[in-house]
């Protein structure tokens, strides 16, 4: 039996699978916080725009949702992505657990959790077997992700939810 929720996660991972970044910042409401590995704490307008970016530069992508589940207020997916890097060129398969919250029909909380230290082995061969296990590399990650996605929001990128 499909959840209240079910449809918004469906729609959100929909246009994430087709690239369209604006799409799934309309899943959310405009005070959403988000977390993950890679990029620590988004919140507002950041998460639109991380969307948006990820979803302008993927290479090679494609997107599995495998399950998906709601209530009235809470969620969960398990997802698949595969992606080349593309600051490495090197292949990736993520097996990400999301949980929302919602309200009012939209996403109001969003955290990804994945094996940071698996991802970072596919993403940055060697360097990323050898350091993913350490807070070291996640910080660098995250400062990466995070500059990256500030030289989007300012070269024009949108930073709307």
């Amino acid at each position: 039996m499909a959840g209240p929720n079910d449809a918004l996660i469906e729609r959100f991972y929909a246009a994430f699978a087709r690239g369209d970044g604006a799409a799934m910042a309309a899943c959310y409401a405009p005070g959403v916080q988000f977390r993950d590995p890679a990029f620590g704490d988004l919140r507002g307008p950041e998460v639109g725009a991380m969307w948006r970016m990820l979803a302008g530069s993927a290479r090679d992508f494609r997107l599995e949702l495998l399950e998906r589940g709601s209530d009235t207020t809470t969620g969960t997916a398990h997802w698949l992505a595969h992606y080349t890097f593309s600051q490495t060129g090197r292949p990736v398969v993520n097996h990400v657990r999301a949980t929302f919250r919602f309200a009012d029909g939209l996403i109001v909380d969003h955290v990804d959790d994945f094996d940071f230290h698996r991802w970072a082995s596919q993403a940055l061969g060697l360097r990323g077997r050898l350091l993913g296990g350490t807070a070291f590399l996640r910080r660098t990650v995250q400062a990466r992700a995070r500059a990256r996605l500030a030289a989007f929001v300012a070269s024009g990128g949108s930073s709307a939810v």
